[in-house]
This record gives C-alpha cells, structure tokens and sequence, in this order.
C-alpha cells in the first residue's frame, strides 16, 4: 500500500479551525476527479474543501479510515469493501432526501449487487483491469505476462485482488472463488511468475511503460488511458481470458461532523455536468452514462469474500511476496 505524503496532508486535519467557511475534507484516489469539480463546489456552497488524492490501492481506504477518528468525511471505496466497512460501523447512512441527482445514475447501478439501496454508498466511476502495453506487441491474454520473453519487463499491481484475479482467469475460474484448492492453485501460478516478474507496482509503473523500461504492466483501464494519451503508441489490452470489473463508490463516514455538506458534495457529482468532467478527467466510466456493454460481459464483479476466505486469500498474498 502507499501511504506518501499520508502524514503530511494529515497534519492538522482533525482539529479546529479559524476559519469562518465550513470545511469539509475527502480522500481519493489520485487522478479521479476533474480539476474544476472540488473548485466550483466551494464556490457554489461557499465552503472550503480538503481534498487529498493520496490512496493508490483499495484497501488503503480502509486502512486510512478505521480508527475511527481519522478526521475524514467522504471517502470512495471500491464496491467490494463497502459492506466491510458498513458492518464495522465506518459508514453513515444516506439520506436520499438530500441526494436528487440520484435521478442521473444509469439503470444497471441503481440498484447494484453490492448496496441495492444505495443505502450506504454511490457509484463513482467504474472500470476495469488489463494490460498496458505496445501496441506492437501480440499481448492478447493473462498467460503472456508470464512468458519468458518479458523477464524483468512485467510488472503486476500491488493488489492482492487483482493479482489473484489475474490468476485465477488464467486458470479459467472465477474471480470470486472461496475454493481453498482453486486459491492455491492461482497462489502457485502467481509465485511462478516472479521468476520473471519486475515488481509489484500501482499507477506509479505509468512513466516507466510509457519509457519502455517496462513492457507490459497489469493496469487499472483509467490509469492506462491517461498514460495513453500521453504515449499514442501503447495500448490497452483487455485479456482474453476475462478481467475484474470494479466500481469506486463514494460515501460518507460514521465520524464525518459534516453530514449535511457531505450530502452536498455527494449530490454535486451526481450533475450531469460535473459527473461527465469527472469521468472524462480520470478516464473511467461514469455511471450515469450509458454502458459500455461488450467491457461489461466479458468482465466479472467484484464481490465481498467471506471472513474466512479473506484470511486465507491474505495469508496466500503475504507468501506470494515473500517467496
């Protein structure tokens, strides 16, 4: 996980303040929101916000948030973690009186596998995981990142659920398994693959396959279409074998003291306006645009493992990075 500058934008965030405009503070992840939107929410509600987009992985939210008292209000979870932090009583209930814009969501995430009542969450943007590679390159699936031809030139996220994922497609299971026989097998084929792997890297690997330093990188699609446009001659790739589909939610936390500005900033993305800059700006999906279906059917959500089979899954990925 990456905790940089973590402790530098904390400082200070949880006490008073002097100064007479309302605040609110919200962590995200980096590259996920457009430059205009915190701007021209201040500006509309006459409030100041804190905004820090320090979190590179999922369950960092977690992480930066369970003590309690971390001095956050809105926090954006990936769909699979927000049931675990609902029954850690991390989360407020939405009031849907204060949420119209809901209005705008697209049919498929109005009631979603994860919250079907949108009860303790709202989907941000979602995407998917694949490759970033050349597009001269023959990369078609999973199974080429562990060809010998890519020693040292292959990088893998440092996500335990996406790496396992990766695995278990290969394999051709799914991605949700609770198979301790099935974990084990993705756990081998994982560990067999450092033989020629780089590193286990997040969005931090972008510069380095934009370079050619790294061949082909195991990538979130936003995170790769900004790299993209910056670098024409790579591409993305969405595996043959099938991918992980996730959705960032935003929601709002148990110790927020600013519900009702937090409700106000939640309602805000939801503009047709602002959720479209948003999505252009992270190069994610919106779910209030019309979805992309072909991505959608050949990809698998994201689903909450049972306790038991997250200990496991856990215990796997702490043998797979110290093999």
């Amino acid at each position: 996980m990456r905790r940089r500058h973590f402790f530098l934008a904390l400082s200070g965030l949880a006490g008073c303040t002097s100064q007479t405009k309302p605040r609110l503070n919200v962590i995200n992840y980096s590259d996920y929101i457009a430059k205009e939107t915190v701007p021209a929410f201040e500006q509309e509600f006459n409030v100041q916000v804190r905004y820090s987009a320090v979190i590179e992985g999922s369950e960092e939210t977690i992480a930066k948030t369970m003590s309690g008292n971390s001095g956050w209000d809105v926090v954006f979870p990936e769909n699979r973690l927000v049931n675990p932090m609902r029954e850690m009583s991390l989360l407020t209930p939405l009031d849907h009186r204060k949420l119209p814009n809901l209005m705008n969501l697209a049919r498929r995430f109005q009631k979603p596998d994860w919250d079907k009542n949108l009860e303790w969450s709202l989907p941000y943007l979602w995407s998917n995981c694949g490759i970033l590679c050349p597009s001269k390159l023959a990369i078609n699936s999973w199974q080429d990142l562990w060809s010998q031809s890519y020693k040292g030139k292959v990088t893998m996220l440092d996500e335990p659920s996406e790496v396992f994922a990766a695995c278990l497609k290969v394999l051709g299971y799914s991605i949700n398994t609770d198979s301790v026989d099935e974990l084990r097998k993705a756990q081998k084929l994982a560990i067999d693959q450092k033989k020629i792997l780089r590193a286990y890297l997040n969005t931090e690997v972008r510069d380095q396959v934009a370079s050619g330093d790294v061949t082909a990188a195991q990538l979130w699609q936003g995170s790769a279409q900004l790299t993209i446009d910056q670098a024409p001659h790579l591409h993305f790739v969405h595996p043959q074998e099938g991918y992980s589909l996730y959705c960032d939610c935003v929601a709002i936390l148990a110790e927020s003291r600013r519900k009702d500005l937090a409700h106000d900033f939640l309602n805000f993305l939801y503009k047709t306006q602002v959720a479209a800059a948003n999505s252009r700006a992270s190069r994610a999906s919106s779910p209030c645009a019309t979805d992309n279906e072909e991505v959608l059917e050949k990809g698998e959500w994201f689903q909450t493992s049972s306790a038991p089979t997250q200990r496991l899954r856990d215990r796997l990925w702490t043998e797979v990075k110290s093999a």
